[in-house]
This record gives C-alpha cells, sequence and structure tokens, in this order.
C-alpha cells in the first residue's frame, strides 16, 4: 500500500515537470466548432503503449476491470476525470453502459469480492489526466480531441480513429 502510493505520488509530482502543456489537435481529426453539440472523445494511452487499435469490446473490459494487463505485460491503469464533466458523462454512457451510481456500485462489488484489483483513477482536470496518462506506462484514459497532445497516443476503437464518421465515442451537450 505504501509503495503503491510512493509511485501514485512520484507520478503526479512527474506530470507537473511534464515539458508541454501545448495542446494540438489530432493530426487527421475534423475540427469542431464552439457551437458544435457532438464532439469526439479520443482514446489515449501511454505512447510507449503498442496498442495501436482496440475494439470496442476489448476497450469495455479494459474499463470495466476485466482486463487488467496489457499485452505487455504492463499493468493497465483507467484514468478517469471527476463527475461532472461531459467525457466521463460519455464514457460512462457509451463505454459502461451505467448511471455514476451504478459505476460507483461495480466497482465497490469488484473490490469487496475481489474481481477488481485495482481501481480507475479519478482525476481532476484533462490536462492531469494527460500528464497522468504520460508518466504511467500502462495508463489508458480519454480526452477530447482537442486536448490531445504529443505527450500522449490516440488509439483507434474498431479501426476508425475519432475523425471517422463510424468512431463510437462522441461527447454530447446542450448547446449554449
Amino acid at each position: 500500500m505504501r509503495r503503491r502510493r510512493l509511485v501514485f505520488s512520484v507520478a503526479l509530482f512527474l506530470a507537473v515537470l511534464t515539458p508541454s502543456d501545448r495542446t494540438v489537435p489530432l493530426a487527421t481529426a475534423t475540427p469542431t466548432t464552439k457551437n458544435d453539440p457532438r464532439q469526439s472523445l479520443a482514446i489515449v494511452v501511454n505512447p510507449s503503449n503498442p496498442i495501436e487499435n482496440l475494439s470496442f469490446v476489448e476497450l469495455r473490459k479494459i474499463f470495466l476491470g476485466e482486463q487488467v494487463r496489457w499485452p505487455n505485460g504492463h499493468r493497465v491503469i483507467v484514468a478517469m476525470l471527476d463527475s461532472g464533466f461531459p467525457e466521463r458523462d460519455a464514457v460512462l454512457r457509451e463505454v459502461y453502459r451505467m448511471t455514476e451510481r451504478g459505476y460507483r456500485d461495480h466497482f465497490l462489488k469488484g473490490r469487496y469480492t475481489g474481481d477488481i484489483p485495482v481501481l480507475p483513477k479519478t482525476l481532476s482536470s484533462p490536462e492531469i489526466l494527460r500528464k497522468f496518462i504520460f508518466n504511467a506506462p500502462g495508463a489508458i484514459g480519454y480526452l477530447r480531441v482537442s486536448d490531445v497532445n504529443s505527450s500522449v497516443k490516440v488509439v483507434s476503437v474498431d479501426g476508425h480513429l475519432p475523425d471517422n464518421h463510424q468512431y463510437p465515442l462522441l461527447i454530447e451537450e446542450a448547446a449554449n
């Protein structure tokens, strides 16, 4: 337990030292306008992760805590944004197919039964999530395409990147 806390503390400390906070759009992403109520959500991993594509079924297993190791042996660490972010709502709706309460219940039950060894890390902003993924080799998370930069790697889902019309993960927000 102490070692896990130390590793997490070091990862957060290193996240603060990440050289670039400059965001750049995904090279192939279609730009979205400020008034566009639907925006793509990119699934991102640490750049050292050899994964290029995940099926939607694999993605769901990873986020549910059913797959705990990557093919290269690294432990999977799911990074989630705090409640209230439209990005989190999209992942709960599309990937988990759960409400916030269902999500909490799923992980409480999994921890109690021992079926889920590691809970997702909940982070307070897209910038912190991006830095966490950069510093944790087994990390996976999600960002708006506009929050992606070169410090993370975008993974295609079912062979589609966020700019493809068949890409399954969209953020739905009420227009202002």
